[in-house]
Order: structure tokens, then C-alpha cells, then sequence
């Protein structure tokens, strides 16, 4: 704990400018440019929604010393139950508790000595909720998820500029160690050219779709008012949706390679959906379902694989795939791929043109421990003790100290709307028949000058 203490104390100052809504006003050779502004040395948080996903960031806080967790918002007594054991288990004084139903968070905005706010519901919740936030004077942070519409996405860029608050949007995966690795590569020019990605969610969820509680974390046939945890809201939306409900996981590194918003931007998206069988399918065939069992009846909408293709105004490609729905291994399928080589995330493998053999795949081990990560190099044994092996360090860490410095964070509000926005215009692409969409800007103009600034390494 002491080398965590020991960096925080002594973090240098890097990353965009705060004023609103021009945000970057000078850069470095190399990245952002390093600001003067002294930071506070602790902030006061509070915390709406403290699931499993909100705890998690619970646990993270609770190992800091320049953040104070003052107060959490949850309508759920038993995950505030869960949250407070936490902090008594640390011997941590426990914070105020807003559990009066659905919109006692906003009671919780109304303490003028909350400083920042963390927000980990339901996706619905989330706009809604950080709009709140930035009106009552917070600096927010949100948890991911898709939009429910492009206005949605715009409610929260017009509230940024309008209060000048500041929102990040809280993407681990740009934080995975092997994505940072190959973001240095993609940096050095090793893979030429950009030219093409691939990028998703896939990862079977139907245990935390249908799940009742009896058998620990995932397992049974249950949801909404009969589930538990993700089962009461998320598979909600995979009765009456289609459109790939779950894409930051994938586009967020991609739009880092790609300078999504800071000199690039994405023209255009289709979509296409499968069939919906595999939710029906693994009732049937679960011991507490059955063929007559009511949710095998059920005519769910989203697709069982949704695979979306963007193109970017400088012309490269992105291919999609959203499938949560059927049994398959976890992967976020990244693909990356120039005139110079290309890396596979499924295979682990590498090929660089005059680098590495020609037409044979390289383990790409050896390539991802040269280009680790200046980050990942300097904190990694302090990520170690966080979630998702080590991201939920760095996206935290990141957060905490741009919200001392009351500076802009680098996963902004307008990476927030645009990433965000590819989940409403899926549904519409595929609601017609797989007809190209236009993609808003949120910058309204501002990528052309914007620069890059995510992660040059000596930030903080």
C-alpha cells in the first residue's frame, strides 16, 4: 500500500485543458500539454448505484487516500447492506445512505460537500442521473452502456457545455494491458497504414440474464421482478430491442487507435442482426426451465449475433459483433490491421511485414512486452489488487485525479455520446432493413482540431 500512497502523493499533472467546450487549447510534441493547475488533495464522492459493478469501484476508492466516500444512492437494501460491510470490514467510517426508492440519488446531488460522483445502475438510469449530476455542480464519472437514443447522447453533451462539468466515461477496456501495448505499436507506425478493425462483445451472459438468486451469482431461468442482480433489468432489453446493445467494450480502444473525435471521426454505420434463438434455447434446457416453462415462450428481439460496420471520415473500417445470447468463450475479438501487419486478440498472434514471417502468425508475447505500456510499467504492481485484471485501477485512478484537478478527462463527454450513439443508430440500421446511418458529431466540428491525448504515458 505504501508505493500506492507514494505515487499519488507525487503524480505529475498532464491532460486537457478544462476550458469548455474548446477543451485541448496546446499540446506537447508528444501528447497533451502538462498543466500547472494544483490539484485538491482529496476529494469528497459519492456513489449512485453500489451493485456488484458500483462495489467493485468501492473497493478501488476504499484503498486510496485522496478520495473520501461520503455517501451512496441505491433503491436495493441489500447491495447497500453489501456496500456498507465493506467499509466496516476496513474499519472505515460508513458513509450518509440515500435508499428512499428510485430518486433518492437526488438528494444525494444536493450535498454541496460532494465534490464528484460515481453512477453504476441500470443504463437506463445513466443519462438521466449524470445530466442531474452536472447540473447540481459535480464532476461525474458514468459506468458504460449504449444509448437509447441519439438525443440521449446529446442531452449529455449540451449539459457539459451548458454547466461546464466535467464527465468521464468509464471505459476500462482502453486500459487493458495487451490494447495499451498495441496502442504504443499503432503510435510507432509498426502496423503501416491504418486500415482496418474488429472489436465486440462477445461473452455469454445467460447466466446473468436469467438468474434468481439461489445459486450464488448466475444460474436459473428467472428475470425482471423474479431475478437478481443484472437479471431484474438487463435482459429486459433483449425482449424488445435489436441492436448491439453493449459496444464501448470494443469501440473505445478502437477509437483511441483511430483518433475517434480528435482528428478522425466516424461517417457511417449498418447493422445487421441474426435470429433470436439462444435465450429460448437455454431455457429449455435448464433444469429449472423447460420447453413450457413461460420465459422459453418468450419472443425475445435482439439478435442472437448483431455485427455493425462504421467507417470513419479518413477511411478506415470497423466491424462490430454484439453476442451475449449463446455459448461461446469470452472475447472482445480485437483486430487491428495496416498496410504493415496485423494483430488478433483471439489468437494472441501477430504478423508485421518484414518484422516477422511472411504469411505465418507470431505469438505476439514477445511484441506486447516491448511495447507495454509506459502506465502499465510504473503502476502495474498497484493495479494488481483491482478488478478486471488491473483496468479498474487505471480508469479509477484516472477519474479521482482529473476530478481533483477539475480538468477534462480523456474519455470526455463527447467520447461518451459518440460511443454511446452507435446503439440507437444499430437499431435503426437494422429496424430498416440494414440502411446506412449518419453519425452525428458531438463536437460539432471540434475533431478537426482536436488532438490526441489518451494515454501518452506521463500523465498523473
Amino acid at each position: 500500500m505504501s508505493s500506492r500512497r507514494s505515487f499519488l502523493q507525487s503524480a505529475a499533472v498532464i491532460g486537457a485543458s478544462a476550458v469548455v467546450p474548446d477543451l485541448e487549447k496546446t499540446k506537447t510534441a508528444q501528447g497533451p500539454a502538462i498543466l500547472s493547475q494544483k490539484p485538491k488533495s482529496k476529494i469528497n464522492l459519492g456513489f449512485i448505484g453500489v451493485g456488484y459493478r458500483g462495489q467493485s469501484h468501492v473497493e478501488v476508492a476504499l484503498l486510496r487516500d485522496d478520495c473520501t466516500i461520503v455517501a451512496i444512492a441505491d433503491p436495493q437494501q441489500v447491495m447497500v447492506d453489501g456496500t456498507l460491510k465493506m467499509f466496516d470490514d476496513k474499519g472505515i467510517k460508513r458513509p450518509k445512505v440515500y435508499a428512499n426508492g428510485d430518486y433518492d440519488y437526488l438528494n444525494l446531488l444536493a450535498d454541496k460537500d460532494i465534490d464528484a460522483v460515481l453512477i453504476a445502475t441500470p443504463w437506463e438510469w445513466h443519462t438521466q442521473q449524470a445530466v442531474a449530476a452536472m447540473k447540481a455542480g459535480k464532476y461525474v464519472a458514468t459506468e458504460v452502456c449504449g444509448a437509447f437514443s441519439v438525443d440521449e447522447c446529446w442531452q449529455l453533451v449540451n449539459t457539459h457545455e451548458e454547466t461546464g462539468q466535467h464527465l468521464m466515461f468509464l471505459e476500462n477496456v482502453c486500459y487493458r494491458r495487451d490494447v495499451m501495448a498495441v496502442l504504443q505499436m499503432v503510435r510507432e507506425g509498426l502496423f503501416g497504414e491504418l486500415i482496418h478493425f474488429e472489436c465486440g462483445y462477445q461473452h455469454d451472459l445467460r447466466e446473468v440474464k436469467f438468474n434468481d438468486g439461489k445459486n450464488a451469482f448466475g444460474g436459473g431461468v428467472e428475470f425482471g421482478e423474479k431475478g437478481f442482480h443484472e437479471a431484474r433489468w438487463r435482459t429486459k432489453h433483449s425482449v424488445g430491442r435489436n441492436g448491439d446493445l453493449y459496444p464501448t467494450h470494443g469501440i473505445g480502444p478502437v477509437a483511441m487507435y483511430t483518433n475517434i473525435n480528435r482528428g478522425n471521426r466516424f461517417s457511417h454505420l449498418t447493422s445487421t442482426a441474426s435470429k433470436a434463438r439462444g435465450l429460448n434455447h437455454y431455457i429449455e434446457n435448464h433444469p429449472n426451465g423447460g420447453p413450457n416453462h413461460p420465459n422459453a415462450k418468450i419472443n425475445f428481439q435482439l439478435g442472437d449475433v448483431v455485427t455493425t460496420v462504421l467507417k470513419t471520415i479518413n477511411g478506415e473500417s470497423v466491424i462490430i459483433s454484439h453476442d451475449t445470447n449463446l455459448a461461446r468463450p469470452y472475447s472482445l475479438g480485437f483486430r487491428v490491421q495496416g498496410t504493415g501487419g496485423i494483430w488478433m486478440d483471439v489468437n494472441k498472434s501477430i504478423m508485421l511485414e518484414g518484422k516477422t514471417k511472411a504469411h505465418s502468425w507470431e505469438d505476439a508475447k514477445s511484441w506486447l512486452d516491448k511495447y507495454d505500456h509506459p502506465l502499465w510499467k510504473r503502476y502495474g504492481a498497484d493495479a494488481k489488487a483491482a478488478g478486471h485484471g488491473g483496468m479498474d485501477f487505471f480508469v479509477f485512478h484516472h477519474f479521482i485525479e482529473s476530478a481533483k484537478r477539475n480538468i477534462a478527462p480523456q474519455m470526455d463527454v463527447y467520447d461518451a455520446a459518440t460511443w454511446m450513439a452507435i446503439t440507437p443508430l444499430s437499431e435503426a440500421s437494422i429496424a430498416m432493413g440494414s440502411a446506412p446511418q449518419a453519425f452525428p458529431d458531438f463536437t460539432r466540428g471540434r475533431w478537426i482540431e482536436r488532438k490526441p491525448n489518451f494515454a501518452f504515458g506521463d500523465e498523473f
